[in-house]
């Protein structure tokens, strides 16, 4: 009797392993397998039931959740969707997360393992932190100024603070309320449907998602490239520049949209924005050098991220001699993205040094204390320090004499740089109205800010469209709110 309870007992121990084996098997071999499974809504389930962590702007939240009671619990919030959706993108159940809710969706929802209390606790226990906070660099004065500008416009506006590389005002227009994408019900899928039907493409971040060729603003580019390679030394003498320029190699006459370009001083056709000088001095400077100078401003440079992916802007490395001239007045294959030309702007006012842009000033656990905190990012030299010394005067006589008079700010130090791009087949296309530009208020050691603008559809007759009338009222806008802003 005592051999059949021992056998009995053997048999219910090995059953006892070979259920416990199985459920290893289970829980550990095949989680990932299970995880994955269409089917499986408890991720979905997990991850929906506690708040979601806000983003903040001057330490407020522009985003919030709403408990719906339901399986998924908490829904996303806005606050003024439209004008920070191009920061905040969004945070839908059914279609994801785009921009900032996806770039920081770890600290978001609570899955980043920096937000458990002890290393792999979450990991152990199959916990769900508590989601963190992102706070941006934004300066909802700027950002307004700057949505404000663009109303009944398509384009974008980026602002920079110079010295540091902070983000101040990131604006898309058209924009759109991400908040019907929030749920999972119809009213979603329906606005999921209008959005991506409407032409003028409201969900497309046009500030670092679309590039654009940057016409006569890429003017500051040529200039630095001339300046440090030593093709010019003089400011006010004159560039032996005709008018019209054929560029080398072709039939093809260049000419100007203003008077008194013939052999113009730098001085004389960056203030008038000649193109015929430009465009012999991008030939004159040579491709080795206009690139080397364009990938020390940014361009080519894949792997920008704010921290969300930005658009690479370009500027063609196999060009013959008639293609350099074109790209050296920002036409042909270069193109950039609205923040590239404001990091353009901004490594002027930052005497030739550049820092990288950023967005999240530091993210937070919930109680409050800091988790990570970003700073200025590495510095690069886009060009000498005498060189933008001298960039800094041109660009403040264009504002003060020149195209941009109506970004002059009383009390203020500006400069600035106009531009219209042409595009479309046959330059057919309403041509792009641009404006870069920084200002240093009186009290200021140093420029406090840097703005690109694009206005995609000026109005105004074709021939009276310019950086000068449609876009710099938008950047002195923006500079104003900054300026006004105390440290």
């Amino acid at each position: 009797m005592t051999r059949h309870i021992r056998h009995a007992g053997v048999f219910c121990a090995l059953l006892l392993v070979a259920l416990l084996l199985n459920a290893a098997r289970v829980q550990v071999v095949q989680a990932p397998e299970y995880d994955r499974n269409p089917a499986n809504r408890r991720p979905d389930i997990a991850r929906y039931e506690e708040p979601r962590g806000d983003i903040l702007v001057d330490d407020r939240p522009v985003t919030g959740s709403r408990d719906t009671r339901e399986h998924l619990r908490y829904e996303r919030t806005y606050t003024d969707g439209p004008l920070y959706a191009p920061v905040t993108g969004f945070a839908s159940q059914l279609y994801g997360t785009t921009l900032l809710e996806k770039a920081e969706d770890g600290i978001l929802s609570g899955t980043d393992p920096m937000l458990a209390p002890f290393p792999l606790w979450n990991d152990f226990t199959r916990a769900r932190s508590r989601g963190g906070d992102v706070v941006t660099t934004l300066d909802p004065a700027a950002q307004r100024a700057a949505y404000k500008g663009l109303a009944g416009h398509k384009g974008a506006v980026a602002a920079l603070e110079p010295s540091t590389g902070r983000i101040l005002a990131l604006v898309s227009a058209p924009s759109y309320d991400p908040q019907p994408l929030s749920g999972n019900g119809a009213a979603a899928t329906k606005a999921w449907r209008r959005l991506n039907v409407d032409p003028d493409r409201p969900m497309l971040n046009r500030a670092v998602r679309q590039t654009y060729p940057p016409g006569s603003t890429f003017k500051v580019v040529t200039t630095a490239a001339a300046l440090d390679a030593g093709v010019v030394r003089d400011l006010d003498a004159p560039t032996g520049s005709p008018e019209p320029y054929t560029l080398p190699g072709t039939r093809t006459r260049l000419t100007n949209a203003s008077r008194g370009c013939r052999d113009a001083s730098l001085r004389e056709a960056f203030t008038l924005s000649c193109n015929t000088v430009f465009a012999k001095l991008g030939v004159e400077v040579g491709a080795t050098d206009m690139t080397a100078t364009a990938h020390a401003f940014g361009f080519n440079d894949p792997a920008l991220r704010i921290p969300f992916p930005v658009a690479r802007s370009t500027f063609d490395t196999s060009l013959d001699q008639a293609q350099l001239g074109l790209s050296s007045i920002g036409q042909y294959n270069t193109r950039a993205t609205p923040l590239q030309m404001a990091m353009v702007a901004a490594a002027v006012a930052n005497g030739g040094q550049l820092r990288e842009p950023y967005l999240v000033e530091r993210t937070v656990r919930p109680g409050g204390s800091t988790l990570a905190a970003s700073g200025p990012r590495a510095v690069r030299q886009a060009m000498y320090p005498s060189t933008a010394v001298r960039l800094r005067a041109l660009m403040r006589e264009v504002v003060e004499n020149g195209t941009g008079r109506r970004a002059a700010i009383r009390g203020a130090k500006v400069g600035g740089k106009t531009g219209t791009a042409q595009h479309g087949l046959g330059n057919s296309g309403t041509p792009y109205a641009w404006f870069v530009s920084w200002a240093q208020g009186d009290r200021d050691l140093a420029p406090r800010v840097a703005v690109a603008v694009i206005v995609e559809e000026a109005e105004a007759d074709r021939g009276d469209i310019s950086g000068g009338g449609d876009a710099a009222p938008i950047a002195r806008a923006v500079m104003e709110a900054v300026l006004a802003h105390q440290r």
